[in-house]
């Protein structure tokens, strides 16, 4: 495996400064409409308990949940920026010594910060905002085109079409077998990755969606068993994420394994 430090150091310098950015883009996410504001803005509560302050009453089928923390909450912990900075450096650096100075990066470094910014309010809220995941896929999607006219690499475009159907189906199966083990927050993620990792090439593609759901277990079962997550809601986004690195980093290398 030969890595390209030159490269490293001008992709750490690109995720420092989008992980400082990382705070300002989760306070941008709207906030989640939940039942209970719902049954506030219907104005259901008779005129008598208005008088006596009661609360308005929730639907008979509505199981009280507890409250998710707020994105402007998550966005102002102590500290947000400087760590997402770093964390951010550290992994756009390992995708630019691993990719080298390729058209490739261009659909992956902008997940880098992002994909910074999703596992922090995953793991903060259980959430994985559509209008954060929405909006990177057409990021990603025009980088990869402009990445394939720039490079004249066609068979690139075809393998990361290929990837979100790949990885974007075979998280969509399992959400539609069993929906209680995963959000569809999840599913739309598992695409966008799959656009990257398969632009890159299969063996990233195949050993990123894999470590994913490898570290989802593993990881999540470690941190059930020291109490630091419930077991049956812990968050899948940042282990997925942090497949992809992994992907990224190392699938290269696998694949060759099986090509020599």
């Amino acid at each position: 495996m030969t890595w390209s430090l030159g490269t490293a150091a001008v992709t750490a310098v690109i995720g420092l400064v989008g992980g400082f950015g990382v705070p300002a883009l989760i306070r941008r996410i709207p906030e989640p409409v939940s039942e209970v504001e719902e049954v506030d803005e219907a104005d259901t509560t008779a005129p008598e308990d208005l008088a006596e302050g009661l609360a308005p009453p929730l639907p008979p089928d509505t199981v009280a949940e507890e409250p998710k923390e707020r994105y402007v909450s998550v966005a102002a912990r102590p500290g947000l920026a400087g760590k997402a900075a770093l964390v951010s450096a550290v992994a756009a650096a390992l995708v630019g010594a691993e990719v080298g100075w390729d058209w490739a990066l261009m659909p992956l470094l902008p997940l880098v910060p992002v994909g910074v910014a999703l596992a922090v309010v995953d793991w903060r809220t259980r959430l994985l905002p559509t209008k954060v995941i929405a909006p990177l896929y057409g990021v990603v999607v025009v980088a990869a085109l402009v990445a394939a006219l720039l490079s004249g690499e066609r068979s690139d475009l075809e393998r990361a079409g290929w990837g979100w159907v790949v990885a974007g189906g075979t998280f969509l199966l399992l959400w539609l077998v069993y929906p209680q083990g995963m959000g569809y927050g999840d599913v739309r993620l598992s695409g966008v990755l799959g656009i990257a990792l398969g632009y890159l090439g299969w063996g990233e593609l195949l050993v990123g969606v894999y470590a994913g759901f490898l570290l989802g277990g593993i990881g999540g079962t470690l941190l059930s068993v020291l109490r630091l997550v419930d077991r049956r809601a812990y968050p899948f986004g940042p282990f997925m994420l942090l497949g992809a690195l992994v992907g990224v980093v190392t699938g290269g290398w696998f694949a060759g394994l099986y090509t020599t």
